[in-house]
């Protein structure tokens, strides 16, 4: 039986835990934005972010063949502005260039807020009521975690020990889950915390 839950597509879901390695591109070399590999050092995916796009609010992930897979957003106009919340849209992309909404991603963007739970919302809507993932923990510790909404890990945000600093990190997406999703939401991430995606 099939237990793969896939986000942008199925081909991005494996039937182990999958280790993906994540370092950071410096902006003024290469851009920005991050190259993730597999333990065998193959390059599955890129991330490209402002400074290669040119675009402040836009990410865009591509997979190891430098194809674009997954496209994103930051919603703007004034009731954004007026919100507590910041959204992100993702939209997957087919070999036509076609584009579609597969997950929705709410950050609290104010002081009051923080600590409050960053969560995600998939398109169509699954079984969960309110929300169909959550994010907990610090991302600029490289210390998070995201848990579907039974509170089951989905995926394992750490860092390797005196290897790069927070340049150089790593995220354990469990068997079944879309990894392409989670490095799209840990670009979201990276772009909340001013980081390699940002200009």
């Amino acid at each position: 039986m099939d237990k793969s839950i896939p986000v942008v597509s199925k081909i991005f879901c494996s039937g182990t835990p999958t280790m993906l390695m994540i370092r950071r591109r410096p902006i003024v070399v290469n851009g920005g934005g991050f190259v993730v590999t597999d333990l065998s050092h193959n390059i599955v995916f890129v991330v490209d972010g402002c400074g290669i796009l040119g675009s402040k609010g836009e990410l865009m992930v591509k997979d190891g063949e430098g194809e674009p897979i997954l496209f994103i957003s930051k919603k703007g106009g004034i009731v954004q502005a007026l919100s507590t919340r910041n959204k992100w849209n993702g939209y997957s992309m087919d070999y036509q260039g076609k584009n579609k909404l597969v997950f929705s991603l709410t950050d609290p963007k104010s002081c009051t807020a923080q600590g409050a739970p960053i969560r995600i919302h998939i398109e169509p809507k699954r079984n969960c009521k309110n929300w169909d993932f959550e994010i907990g923990g610090s991302f600029a510790d490289r210390d998070c975690t995201i848990v579907d909404c039974t509170r089951k890990i989905v995926a394992q945000m750490g860092m390797k020990e005196l290897i790069g600093g927070k340049d150089f990190y790593h995220v354990e997406v469990q068997s079944g889950y879309d990894q392409a999703f989670i490095i799209g939401v840990m670009a979201i991430l990276d772009n909340i915390h001013g980081e390699s995606t940002r200009c």
